[in-house]
């Protein structure tokens, strides 16, 4: 019997992730304020948004067998950079992370049956120092709009990376590592859900 997995977001990344590892599953958006709560450190703050996602999504879908959630931040100079609301934010991120080395974290959250298993990746991203030119065009590529620190590592933002330290998963916003190393507290192999 196939597992009703359960994936909180809609996040497009996150879904190709799954697919690629080869697990059915259903998107269910969670659509909760991801608003930092006051002196919240960037690691809680992603595994409580992760948390939070899951256990709404969770309530609207009571007979899910397994419910993921994630939560992905930028982290430069201990300030979170989370998705840029216009196109001056995208470039001003980009101009802040130019050159420069930051964090991305991803928090996630399994659910299943009143059980949970959370945990935080961490990895470090190293950019090429970028010209005006460089982020105006990308900017107007549209793609750093819906992106934690504006880029897409993934995608055309690939160019602009020197060097990754941890998992390139994670910086695409879901650490198959980490969630590999959580399905074991739920109960389940990967094989199961397979």
């Amino acid at each position: 019997m196939v597992m009703d997995v359960v994936l909180a977001s809609r996040s497009p990344r996150r879904t190709d992730l799954l697919d690629l590892l080869g697990v059915p599953h259903r998107a269910v958006p969670s659509g909760i304020s991801e608003e930092p709560m006051p002196g919240e450190g960037a690691e809680a703050q992603v595994v409580r948004l992760a948390r939070r996602k899951a256990e709404h999504v969770a309530s609207l879908e009571p007979r899910a067998d397994l419910v993921i959630g994630a939560d992905t931040l930028v982290v430069l100079d201990g300030s979170a950079m989370g998705q840029p609301g216009d196109a001056a934010e995208a470039a001003g991120m980009l101009r802040r992370l130019s050159g420069r080395t930051h964090t991305v974290l991803t928090g996630m959250c399994l659910l299943r049956d009143g059980d949970r298993a959370e945990g935080v990746s961490s990895t470090g991203v190293t950019f090429h120092r970028l010209s005006e030119a460089e982020i105006a065009w990308y900017v107007g590529s549209g793609e750093p709009m819906d992106k934690a620190g504006a880029y897409a590592a993934q995608g055309i933002g690939a160019v602009f990376l020197r060097r990754i330290e941890g998992s390139f998963h994670n910086v695409v916003g879901f650490p198959l590592d980490l969630f590999y190393q959580l399905l074991p507290q739920m109960r389940i192999s990967l094989r199961d859900l397979l």
